[in-house]
């Protein structure tokens, strides 16, 4: 799975993204919309990560994932 498919599917992700990261409100989410550079950022902003780890963190949530 690649960060487009997540993207063309946002709504259905949103519950595991928020499970996986509860700090991520519902508005951060839909202000997101699926957009991995912002959605990176957020992470950094809300969880203190470095901009690897974001990234890291994004490539790991993805593996996870099966449509």
């Amino acid at each position: 799975m690649n960060w487009e498919q997540i993207a063309g599917n946002w709504k259905q992700f949103k519950g595991r993204v928020k499970q996986k990261w509860d700090t991520i409100s519902d508005d951060d989410l839909l202000i997101s919309a699926g957009e991995r550079e912002h959605f990176a950022g957020l992470l950094r902003m809300r969880y203190g990560y470095a901009k690897d780890q974001a990234e890291k963190e994004l490539d790991e949530f993805m593996r996870t994932l099966h449509l």
